[in-house]
């Protein structure tokens, strides 16, 4: 469905061949499975390949000209690189931000312990603010955002849904004051509208960390490239899938393939363990999740 609503009735044979591909993919039925795991080759039209710099050339595949359109919101809209970690994420879009010409104002967190059990008065002392401001994870922003006029973000947490703020929103900033970021919204039902966004206190959603606690931040992400969890539901014109590492989970690898509009609109770009550039990467569908489904 999302490739015919990118794509023209002039290449219907290779919409056609691109998404029997892709639901081979996701089915699992590409490569020999090994509990779950396969190595499958991409198609060699998909892949960025060999060069003296790969990344930059899918960046400049995903984001041409980048400096020419830094004032056009609709570029933003629609481009994303997706990677499946969140290392990865940080470091690419250090990158890309570098890009975009203006100052950078950086935000610091308040992070605090919750005061949830019997234990309250040790993790106080165990977990001083300096330990709480290095944890990092998916959901919960960074607490030294750095951010810059005209750099795509994404928002972390539903603030007003009537207005489509919500978790996954993409906005571009416009404007950054001490308390507040303005920025227009770049996807969902309200494309264009002026926002503004306040500091928020949250907590992880994910119980990986030794003590519960709380962060006053800003609910924002830099978004030129997001990890796949984050984009899964959106439709992108134009995306670029970086793979340093294999994706790790049941399906991955077919969530990511299968959030562009058209073929023509995707690029890979695949290391193997050496750094080097390959076309092989591995699929992991559990097939046993697929029985009995009606």
């Amino acid at each position: 469905m999302r490739l015919n609503s990118g794509s023209g009735v002039h290449n219907l044979v290779e919409i056609k061949n691109f998404s029997y591909w892709l639901l081979k993919v996701g089915d699992g039925d590409i490569g020999d499975s090994v509990d779950g795991e396969s190595l499958i080759a991409i198609p060699p039209e998909l892949l960025i390949g060999e060069s003296e710099d790969p990344l930059s050339d899918m960046v400049d595949f995903v984001y041409p000209n980048i400096l020419d359109h830094i004032l056009d919101p609709a570029f933003f809209k629609e481009r994303a690189i997706l990677t499946p970690r969140l290392e990865d994420v940080s470091i690419l879009n250090e990158r890309l931000k570098s890009l975009i010409p203006g100052e950078e104002k950086t935000y610091l967190s308040s992070d605090n312990v919750l005061k949830q059990d019997a234990n309250s008065q040790l993790e106080d002392n165990a977990f001083s603010p300096d330990i709480l401001n290095t944890f990092s994870c998916s959901g919960l922003p960074e607490h030294k955002l750095t951010l810059k006029v005209n750099v795509p973000v994404m928002l972390l947490r539903n603030i007003d849904q009537s207005r489509g703020l919500y978790n996954g929103t993409r906005l571009l900033i416009s404007r950054l004051g001490s308390h507040v970021v303005e920025a227009s919204v770049l996807t969902g039902s309200n494309i264009g509208e002026s926002v503004l966004i306040p500091r928020m206190t949250m907590s992880p959603s994910n119980h990986t960390f030794p003590v519960y606690f709380q962060r006053r931040q800003f609910p924002l992400t830099v978004s030129f490239v997001m990890t796949i969890n984050k984009s899964q539901g959106q439709s992108l014109s134009h995306v670029g899938i970086y793979l340093p590492r294999p994706v790790f989970t049941h399906g991955q690898l077919c969530v990511v393939l299968s959030r562009v509009k058209s073929k023509q609109g995707l690029k890979i770009l695949i290391l193997d363990d050496n750094g080097c550039v390959t076309e092989n990467t591995f699929n992991i569908v559990y097939k046993e999740v697929f029985q009995k489904l009606v």
